[in-house]
């Protein structure tokens, strides 16, 4: 067989026992995101499921296949934070560092901000560059960050939490100087390669290409990439027997960083849940519910586009839905619909 036809052959036999691996039992889901597809939210989707560590449902929509490449938006911030949590594993970062420790030109309010602030929106920064005051069309961390130095603090450090990405341009700089290594670099070498996440990427940040990485929403993965990723964290920092990030920064990832800062009304959490209170939010994931002790049984980085992984301790339970959405329509919110998947899906398991 020659190559090209090799390739092909492999590639028809991969998507179709990916599609095969159906239960009935998930139907409603199928159904759902079906009708997101056909009502024109989405070109396509993937989602795949796992419980106690196995795949116990994947299927795929329109024109998704398994290794469609998909720009994740706000579900890279999961990674991004996993990227500084191996740094701080190697003692070459601490979550209590400020910022004007590695970057002295942050001579306001915004200097003061720890490591651990930046990346869970509570630093007191802008959420968002001022549209077109400078247009956001940098080339690397270093620009980025030039750019970010003379906006004006949007509040005291730990005072209040606002979701938003220009802080954890920030951190990615801090994690550059650092280790003397730009962002795609650590990226890839602390998380994507030991991961097999080979066709997950910060740079460039959308299809016009050359922007400097977005922490906050650049990234572009796969739905078996991802998956990858969510194994790791489900499983502790462990991946195929390896160790990838320890215990401890996995629990610091997922314990509250938000403590006593001001949390507005109607935040994901909020919306989603219908749960009020501040602890919702970890390092680069939200907290969408705790237990009594305070500690999270579901955690997630849901994307505005559609994109939302999701791991349900509770239940033991992870999964990824990828998809991006075409446009913007009226009543239809990706953010705050794709995480409904979750309680579905964990009503399901629990029916045998």
């Amino acid at each position: 067989m020659k190559p090209f036809c090799l390739i092909i052959f492999c590639l028809y036999i991969s998507t179709a026992i990916f599609a095969q691996r159906t239960d009935k039992r998930f139907e409603p889901i199928q159904q759902q995101i079906q009708a997101w597809v056909d009502s024109g939210h989405y070109k396509g989707a993937a989602l795949l499921i796992t419980h106690q560590n196995k795949v116990v449902y994947q299927s795929l929509f329109g024109s998704y296949t398994p290794q469609t490449v998909v720009y994740i938006a706000s579900a890279g911030k999961w990674l991004a934070a996993a990227t500084i949590a191996a740094l701080v594993d190697e003692g070459k970062l601490k979550w209590t560092d400020k910022a004007n420790q590695w970057i002295p030109e942050l001579k306001d309010s915004k200097g003061e901000a720890t490591l651990a602030q930046l990346l869970s929106h509570t630093a007191g920064y802008p959420d968002y560059q001022p549209k077109g005051k400078p247009t956001d069309i940098t080339q690397d961390l270093a620009t980025s960050v030039a750019n970010i130095i003379p906006l004006p603090a949007d509040t005291l450090v730990g005072k209040k939490f606002k979701y938003g990405g220009l802080a954890m341009q920030v951190a990615g700089r801090m994690a550059e100087l650092a280790t003397g290594k730009n962002w795609e670099e650590l990226f890839q070498e602390k998380i994507a390669k030991p991961l097999g996440m080979t066709q997950t990427h910060f740079t460039p940040v959308d299809s016009a290409g050359g922007h400097a990485p977005m922490l906050g929403g650049g990234a572009r993965s796969t739905l078996n990439d991802y998956v990858n990723f969510l194994s790791m964290i489900y499983n502790n920092g462990t991946y195929q027997g390896k160790r990838v990030l320890s215990e401890k920064v996995i629990r610091f990832m997922q314990a509250d960083q938000v403590g006593k800062a001001k949390v507005a009304p109607g935040e994901f959490v909020e919306r989603a849940r219908g749960t009020k209170g501040n602890a919702i939010y970890g390092l680069g994931e939200w907290r969408e519910e705790v237990n009594n002790k305070g500690e999270p049984t579901l955690i997630s980085s849901p994307s505005w586009a559609g994109a939302y992984p999701w791991i349900d301790k509770k239940y033991h339970i992870y999964g990824f839905l990828i998809t991006h959405i075409t446009g913007f329509k009226k009543n239809f919110s990706p953010f705050y619909t794709s995480h409904q998947l979750a309680l579905e899906i964990r009503k399901i398991i629990q029916v045998k």
